[in-house]
């Protein structure tokens, strides 16, 4: 065998080492990998068990009825507890009213530059600062909207419903694949609640709304993002943000009346983000409910910030 032909089998045979250390590195570097990912899938795991546990403790200790959504958002993981049991709604509704807003924008039913006289009827009493306005004063669609939702404003949402009809909007509940959410009187209708006339809602089917929102998928993608951002604008910081950081951001909406006490929202965070919607009724003061809701909400907080996941930002819509 000549010198050259004895170099060139020892380059091949060279070659061929260094491809079978690097096919093994890789190999090695999968497998890693692999038990990597499932040492982190089942500490995600034990910490949601964790989760539930928590929050089984919590039904049991509180005073009243409950139906509850929680979600993680990005495993798709569940917890929930009569989520289709119905409550009065409250103002959760006004996210259904918003969403039913939005849908009739984008058939051509409704303008947003539409400008509605606020007049002596239309004056309500509870949260708002509409009805402090003189009558007479115009306001466009574009500013109801928001009034609704981040003041809970109940003349703003009294001024939209009567735009649209209280028939219309269930219908456009109905479009939007709600079916045990209703609109059967006004906000603050005292004397319509008195003869068992009441607006209802699940728990379900708040979280089937405040998703579809996030996913960019009610309406539209843009029509999601701007609901999204009102619900970012809520007012009332008493149940699902109070125990939390204060720069968390939640996207949500609260509701409240006689021994009922709620919050529905979208808690995001720099390692996932996750769904809440809690619907209670109540003995004694709302103050109770609130703080239960809250520690709902933290307990959730903590089982997504100390789990092993990618840390990156939150979602930004």
């Amino acid at each position: 065998m000549t010198h050259r032909a004895t170099v060139v089998i020892a380059v091949a045979l060279s070659v061929a080492a260094g491809a079978a250390a690097s096919v093994a590195v890789q190999a090695y570097r999968r497998a890693q990998d692999v038990t990597q990912a499932q040492r982190a899938l089942a500490k995600l795991q034990a910490n949601w068990q964790s989760l539930q546990q928590r929050i089984d403790s919590e039904i049991r200790s509180f005073n009243g009825d409950v139906g509850f959504v929680i979600k993680d958002l990005e495993t798709g993981w569940r917890l929930t507890h009569q989520p289709e049991h119905r409550f009065p709604s409250a103002s959760l509704v006004k996210i259904a009213i918003m969403a039913a807003c939005f849908q009739a924008v984008q058939e051509g039913q409704l303008e947003l530059s539409s400008r509605l006289r606020f007049n002596a009827a239309d004056r309500m009493s509870g949260s708002g600062v509409l009805k402090d306005k003189p009558v007479g004063t115009m306001v466009t669609v574009e500013a109801l909207i928001p009034l609704m939702i981040a003041e809970s404003d109940n003349t703003a949402t009294n001024m939209l419903i009567n735009r649209l009809g209280l028939a219309s909007l269930n219908r456009s509940f109905q479009a939007l694949g709600l079916r045990q959410t209703n609109l059967a009187r006004k906000m603050m209708d005292f004397a319509a609640r008195a003869k068992g006339i009441e607006n209802y809602t699940t728990a379900t089917e708040m979280a089937f709304l405040l998703e579809r929102l996030y996913r960019q998928e009610l309406v539209s993608p843009d029509w999601s993002r701007r609901g999204l951002e009102l619900l970012k604008q809520q007012k009332l910081r008493d149940r699902i943000p109070a125990q939390l950081p204060p720069e968390t951001v939640v996207a949500h909406k609260t509701g409240l009346e006689n021994h009922i006490c709620h919050d529905a929202g979208i808690v995001l965070t720099p390692k996932g983000d996750f769904l809440i919607v809690v619907l209670t009724r109540h003995k004694g003061p709302s103050k109770a409910a609130k703080v239960w809701i809250a520690n709902l909400a933290l307990h959730t907080y903590r089982y997504v910030l100390n789990s092993p996941r990618h840390r990156r930002d939150s979602r930004s819509v």
